[in-house]
């Protein structure tokens, strides 16, 4: 793929971008495969998954869809980092060594960054949990090789990256493939039934809410004499920003989706606040420790948004939402509440989740490759992280940011604006290198620019 391509300047609008949808609970269900979609599962009972990304993340996500289906047979792994992929390996193998379902020999380890392409050709589904930046493409490779897919969320790091998703959504469409994205809560018992009920009118149309994702800070990797500047900063993705963007995209965009998903919309604009206060050090990268963003939405509804990786604070991980009858509560657990305008409990979602909804996830995703049916994800994901990019810039920028100005602004914010995952070797020069003493650029509200 080309820059031409990538960095295209016809100028979108929402309206080009936020087709009209319709929502449903686990993704958008499409109806029947045609018949030579489901063929391989038809005439086998083997389905042949490939990892690409060996992290915590994706080994648990092996093991799910090891889980999900007594016919789903691990036969490839690839990863940038040998270390990694041999202690996924490991892990997997406490669970399934000696099973026919772990299939993978030394040949089918794949170590460098060209090995997602093997292991793609290996298999007919493939799991994507790389840093965010290289997912758009990844997906690309297995879309325009038939494969279905389940892949982490974001799904991009940038406006550019959103639009290869969707680019290659159209091939999943056309060939008709299955595509779950790991927003887990859109599979989850107690966000479903919630869903149901709001659909129902049980309180009205949303016009406010509130998100949270505040926690302790994230683990680093301390620097080793041996790695490069580039391999040091994939090891420590999560604190780049051209890796996985900020905790608003990483984090904050399980609450961001779920408030697109029941308000039945995605934003207009974003305007926000953050800064780096407790984690200042060097080995924090560049992203902020605390965010807060206002989500507008086209029918009025206004979503407060916060985000924070600071030890010792208080700790929340839920979503509020007020409509015009009454509330709805989630603690992203078990948990759910309605109440009505007088704060009367008339429902609650309590501690019933037979299934953990990142197994159910995958079950799913087995169960529509075999009975021919068909989910994809593809679109409500990229929306869901085009939000999450445009708060994030709202926060770093201190602007008030409509979605077609950051949709189509001349990404100078991003380093790597040229620079594709493609292009990479571990000869390539870090896209952001440090001061001399060590530390990295950081975004300044009022200084940095995104647009």
């Amino acid at each position: 793929m080309d820059n031409e391509r990538n960095h295209n300047s016809k100028k979108l609008t929402r309206r080009d971008f936020v087709k009209a949808s319709s929502l449903t609970a686990g993704g958008l269900l499409l109806g029947s495969l045609p018949i030579q979609a489901s063929a391989f599962a038809a005439g086998s009972d083997t389905i042949r998954v490939a990892l690409i990304g060996c992290g915590d993340r994706g080994t648990g996500a092996a093991v799910q869809s090891l889980n999900a289906d007594k016919g789903v047979k691990l036969v490839a792994m690839a990863d940038i980092l040998e270390d990694r992929l041999t202690d996924s390996y490991n892990a997997i193998s406490q669970r399934f060594g000696g099973t026919e379902q772990l299939a993978v020999p030394d040949e089918h380890k794949f170590v460098g960054f060209d090995g997602y392409k093997h292991a793609i050709d290996l298999a007919d589904v493939v799991i994507l949990t790389t840093p965010t930046f290289f997912r758009p493409l990844h997906f690309e490779e297995a879309a325009r090789k038939g494969k279905h897919v389940f892949m982490e969320k974001p799904v991009a790091v940038d406006p550019a990256g959103v639009r290869r998703i969707l680019e290659a959504g159209e091939v999943v469409k056309e060939k008709g493939l299955n595509v779950v994205v790991g927003l887990q809560r859109r599979y989850q018992s107690s966000y479903r039934e919630m869903y149901r009920r709001l659909q129902e009118g049980e309180i009205g149309d949303i016009i406010a809410g509130q998100v949270y994702w505040n926690q302790g800070p994230f683990y680093f990797r301390p620097r080793q004499p041996e790695w490069s500047e580039l391999e040091h900063q994939i090891r420590n993705h999560f604190h780049f920003i051209w890796q996985a963007g900020d905790q608003v995209l990483d984090q904050l965009i399980h609450n961001i989706d779920i408030a697109n998903w029941f308000v039945g919309e995605y934003p207009i604009s974003a305007q926000g606040m953050g800064g780096r206060e407790v984690r200042t050090g060097k080995e924090y990268g560049q992203i902020f420790d605390h965010n807060f963003v206002e989500l507008t939405y086209p029918g009025g509804a206004v979503v407060s948004a916060q985000c924070r990786q600071i030890p010792n604070c208080w700790n929340r991980v839920a979503e509020n939402f007020l409509g015009t009858r009454g509330s709805i509560y989630t603690d992203g657990g078990s948990n759910g509440i309605q109440r009505d305008r007088q704060q009367n409990i008339i429902f609650n979602y309590d501690g019933r989740e037979d299934r953990s909804p990142y197994q159910i996830e995958h079950d799913e995703l087995y169960e529509a490759i075999r009975n021919g049916n068909r989910i994809d994800d593809t679109e409500h994901g990229a929306k869901s992280s085009m939000a999450s990019i445009m708060g994030f810039m709202a926060t770093y920028s201190g602007r008030f940011l409509t979605w077609d100005e950051a949709l189509n602004g001349d990404k100078r914010f991003y380093p790597h604006h040229n620079l594709l995952p493609e292009d990479i070797t571990w000869d390539t020069p870090a896209p952001v290198q440090p001061f001399e003493d060590g530390y990295y650029p950081v975004p300044v509200p009022g200084v940095t620019e995104v647009i």
